[in-house]
């Protein structure tokens, strides 16, 4: 099972790899350096030499230029390593354009939590569903919290009992066939989804249903043996469809104990469990919650790896330090950044950043576990609509009404320190 830390070292990951992927930069100006596992360092270390030297034969002097700053700052880089770690080394460096179209130098490095010498990568174990009834049958995947449907197949079978004019034994024989020719197609999508190259493509499959399908498609000469021998679970659900796969990744949690998805929805029902029994012990909301960690009471905090707030440290006039969290509807009226006793904005003392990645770096010093989590379960997506995407569970009860200042600071997003 992946740790609070690990888990929080795969979202900084993942933030990096989405805002190097935005980045834009000229061919000449940037450089991305990917080292497998076991790989030499000082072969590499060579190798940007090599192409150093070789800049020089460049025509355009500010090319050249371009170039020989990347590779250095590539190979700055690598002087932090004395070896490249187990899993590899992806090194960025050079320049970029920002979205205002300004140049701005990145060095940046990612140790891969898997290693990148393999032609398929992914950040989680993938288990297979199929969740089979009377009426079709869905075919999906779990990897870390994403849960993904594959493909639904609809059939129609006969009812148990025949119509007017059939002999009882004709239509036995005749239900038998539709229901064998159903196994057998759901047995041959099972190949085309979760058997890639010859090889199966899951780390586990879970069959679901209301009936005896599965059992059936399981039991089967039809269901390929290799998918057979990595049935993980067989569960019966109330429902078909979308419905039958959450409620099968419900009963199937403890065969899938490591998988993010299970994790943040226990995670998450002890969370609303505290709050169903009252027992205040629990925070939402930007205020309570930054009011919470600042008295130690935070015990674990939560909050949406989306959550699309920003962090202002500000100075008055009086010179105090002022912080400021906004919600994007804030940021752009710029109201909440103005000096009540001179009404003008307030000077920056800091660059503004993502209140979620400045809680990324600094819960620690709070004594909290962080927990982020994705809105990809039904008690993420009510975590984040019903409670804004960010709370904790409390160490001891806390009386949040005293530092009511009368406003609804959950809509507000502003929070003072």
């Amino acid at each position: 099972m992946n740790s609070p830390d690990q888990n929080i070292q795969l979202w900084k990951t993942k933030r990096l790899i989405k805002r190097l992927g935005d980045a834009k930069g000229e061919g000449t100006s940037l450089i991305t350096l990917i080292l497998p596992p076991k790989s030499s360092l000082s072969q590499a270390r060579h190798n940007l030499n090599s192409e150093y030297g070789k800049a020089s034969n460049i025509k355009s002097h500010v090319n050249m230029l371009s170039v020989r700053s990347a590779i250095k700052t590539t190979q700055q880089r690598l002087k932090l390593f004395n070896q490249v770690p187990p899993n590899g080394l992806v090194v960025y460096a050079g320049t970029i354009h920002t979205t205002e179209g300004k140049e701005r130098k990145i060095s940046e490095h990612i140790m891969p939590p898997k290693p990148i010498n393999i032609s398929m990568y992914r950040y989680s174990k993938m288990f297979g569903f199929i969740v089979m009834d009377g009426n079709g049958t869905l075919f999906g995947t779990l990897s870390g919290n994403t849960r993904t449907v594959l493909r639904k197949l609809t059939v129609s079978l006969p009812n148990k009992h025949g119509r007017g004019g059939q002999s009882a034994l004709r239509f036995s024989r005749l239900r038998d066939e539709s229901r064998r020719n159903y196994i057998r197609k759901v047995a041959e999508l099972a190949i085309e989804h979760f058997i890639s190259s010859d090889k199966v493509n899951v780390e586990g499959l879970v069959l679901a249903g209301s009936a005896d399908f599965k059992n059936d498609l399981n039991g089967s000469g039809l269901f390929d043996q290799r998918l057979a021998a990595k049935v993980v679970k067989v569960v019966d659900v109330s429902y078909g469809g979308e419905n039958g796969f959450n409620q099968a990744i419900k009963l199937a949690a403890d065969s899938l104990a490591n998988v993010r998805f299970v994790q943040e929805t226990r995670l998450l029902q002890k969370y609303f469990d505290e709050i169903n029994m009252n027992t205040g012990k629990y925070c939402f909301g930007i205020d309570d919650t930054l009011e919470a960690l600042n008295m130690g009471a935070v015990e674990t905090l939560i909050v949406w790896e989306n959550l699309e707030v920003t962090r202002y440290t500000l100075t008055n006039a009086a010179g105090d330090e002022i912080i400021k969290c906004l919600i994007k509807e804030d940021e752009k009226s710029r109201e909440k950044l103005f000096d009540p006793s001179t009404s003008t904005e307030m000077q920056q003392a800091a660059e503004p950043q993502p209140l979620v990645e400045w809680l990324a770096e600094n819960y620690k010093s709070f004594g909290a576990k962080l927990e982020l989590i994705s809105d990809c379960s039904q008690e993420g997506t009510q975590f984040v609509k019903g409670f804004g995407g960010i709370g904790g569970i409390l160490r001891y009860k806390v009386d949040f009404s005293v530092f009511d200042d009368g406003e609804e600071e959950f809509y507000s997003g502003d929070e003072d320190n």
